[in-house]
């Protein structure tokens, strides 16, 4: 059995330690009042990406990812930064039994590969009642909300997932108010093929479907809305740096359609130093 540690807080509060049986697990927060660590999210996934097509600009289209993913070989880490959008639940508000959601994340595999390891924030729609909490998952298994950040519209989020020896580290910062938590896990069946930079609507809906997509308006991800160097960032066994700097037949520029092919959100061009781009919401 391997142990666990959760560890330390910002500012004055004193360093605390607690043991927990099974996976490794390390948590920065605000003071020794934080909530419990994490909360699953079942029956919510995120999982990998449903290719719907491709259009005559190589752009991608699918039914549950945005945003842009490169592809290569033996991945060893990704960083990532976006500013958390607000959801209007006026115009998305779900119901009860299926509210709306809407998922920012960093990641390794599921372009390419059956496993997501990946951490991010939603804005969400339960109702007419917004939403925001941050999250991680190593896909197939199941979701968990951290419950020690507190996600406001407009924080400023910092992510990475690395790799090292057969283990991943996701890892995740509210760079607005300073929290930040890391979980360590061993993933069976990982390929490390590719790395992404994803607005997602999860599954599952009756059926298997994707779930309703939230009205979240625009996403920033990248240095130019969040001012965090060094990000939206990739590592594999080739290149090293910002998504612009892999070869563009490796870049995988990708827009959300549903299954009938209707437009539900559009990821922008790069930014002209390869590190940013935007994703703008378009139907549910």
């Amino acid at each position: 059995m391997r142990i666990s540690t959760a560890i330390g807080f910002f500012g004055p509060a004193a360093v605390m330690a607690a043991v927990f049986a099974g996976t490794a697990l390390a948590q920065v927060a605000n003071g020794p009042d934080a909530p419990a660590a994490e909360t699953r999210l079942a029956p919510r996934r995120h999982g990998p990406v449903k290719i719907h097509g491709r259009r005559p600009d190589n752009t991608v289209d699918s039914e549950n990812w945005s945003g842009y993913a490169v592809t290569g070989s033996s991945f060893t880490h990704v960083t990532g930064s976006w500013t958390v959008p607000s959801v209007n639940c006026s115009v998305t508000p779900g119901t009860r039994s299926s509210p709306a959601y809407s998922s920012f994340w960093v990641g390794i595999d599921g372009y390419s590969s059956s496993t997501v390891e990946q951490i991010g924030t939603d804005s969400d729609c339960d109702g007419t009642t917004p939403t925001y909490y941050a999250w991680y998952e190593f896909y197939p298994a199941n979701s968990y909300e951290i419950a020690s950040i507190r996600v406001s519209p407009n924080d400023e989020m910092s992510a990475q997932v690395s790799y090292s020896g057969s283990e991943f580290t996701v890892t995740i910062t509210d760079v607005t108010t300073g929290r930040s938590y890391s979980k360590t896990e061993s993933v069976r069946k990982a390929e490390r093929s590719s790395a992404e930079w994803i607005a997602e609507a999860p599954c599952c809906a009756r059926g298997g479907a994707f779930l309703p997509l939230s009205d979240f308006g625009m996403v920033l991800f990248g240095l130019d809305s969040t001012e965090v160097n060094n990000t939206n960032y990739a590592t594999d066994g080739s290149t090293s740096g910002p998504i612009g700097a892999f070869p563009i037949a490796s870049v995988q520029q990708i827009d959300m359609v549903t299954s009938s092919g209707a437009v539900e959100d559009t990821a922008s061009a790069l930014s002209h130093d390869g590190t940013s781009f935007s994703v703008t919401w378009d139907s549910e």
